[in-house]
């Protein structure tokens, strides 16, 4: 016999969106002050000549696209359930934080062609005016990084739009130091060494984008909890007698669920054991989008009866 009178969709929607609004918050006052750094960078690697700039320039404008990137998914997983999608467009989140990793490695892969291309002949830069930028940009990102980092760090959007600004900031240390090398008489293939650390930075940076997001789409439990705890949890409720066809999963950042059925004894009160499931699953797991379906244990002297061999 079946019930699936366990159906809860409570799934937390007043955190998420007070999530949601204040991350948005903080990602455009960190979209302001990319595009101030984005004009002086871009400018300034023109005039000083200087590679490492333009790196952290086109970082910089990379931050800007994530940042716009994740104010969209914001705003498109705020827009409510309708029709066809159950979830509304709750991963849109997770869907920009992946484009995002995608998009650091390929900026990686353009700094190192055009730094392996520059070590042949290393252009002659301006150190005073790299360093003056480099210091400019550093303040920027370091505003920008402490912006977003004050945010909910579960939130996966707003952790690959941190990322790319955190990159962005130890690129500008890079440009600094390579700055101050050739203003003290240093040789200016320091730029693409620089340049060739900068990248390796943004790579480092791509990782948890990507793996993350992916984790998502593939309909992985939520990082951190441990599904045969969650298991044995279910079954350690008075009246349970067993579970199976168990299935936890990530919708997004902040919002798991869980389907499973769950065999209770004769008689039990179904109603009252799946209440208690659905507090224990949300207080202990962080889980509050539960479809919990209710059998009832077979009775086994009817079982004999119903299997015993016909008598001829």
């Amino acid at each position: 016999m079946h019930d699936h009178a366990g159906h809860s969709h409570g799934f937390g929607s007043h955190a998420l969106e007070a999530r949601r609004k204040d991350s948005r918050r903080r990602m455009w006052w960190a979209l302001g002050i990319n595009l101030g750094m984005l004009g002086a960078e871009v400018v300034g690697g023109i005039l000083t000549g200087s590679l490492a700039l333009l790196a952290d320039a086109g970082h910089v404008l990379s931050d800007a696209g994530a940042l716009l990137l994740a104010l969209i998914a914001v705003r498109l997983a705020s827009l409510p359930a309708s029709g066809r999608r159950t979830f509304g467009f709750q991963r849109s989140e997770v869907l920009a934080a992946l484009v995002n990793g995608l998009t650091l490695v390929v900026i990686s892969v353009l700094i190192v062609i055009a730094a392996i291309g520059r070590f042949a002949d290393p252009p002659e830069i301006d150190g005073a005016g790299v360093v003056a930028l480099g210091f400019f940009g550093l303040a920027g990102n370091v505003a920008a990084t402490l912006i977003l980092a004050r945010g909910q760090r579960d939130d996966i959007n707003l952790e690959g739009a941190l990322r790319h600004s955190a990159a962005d900031a130890l690129g500008s240390i890079g440009v600094v130091v390579a700055g101050g090398f050739v203003l003290l008489g240093g040789s200016p293939v320091v730029d693409p060494i620089v340049s060739l650390l900068i990248a390796a930075l943004i790579l480092l940076s791509s990782w948890r984008l990507i793996k993350e997001p992916f984790d998502v789409l593939m309909e992985a439990a939520p990082p951190g909890l441990d599904v045969e705890a969650l298991g044995e949890a279910i079954c350690a409720q008075d009246g349970v007698r067993s579970v199976h066809d168990l299935h936890v999963w990530t919708v997004t950042a902040g919002f798991g669920a869980i389907a499973a059925h769950v065999v209770v004894a004769q008689g039990a009160d179904r109603d009252l054991i799946t209440r208690r499931l659905e507090v224990a699953l949300g207080d202990r797991f962080g889980i509050e989008h539960t479809t919990l379906q209710i059998e009832e244990e077979a009775d086994q002297g009817l079982l004999r009866v119903e299997n015993a061999p016909e008598q001829a």
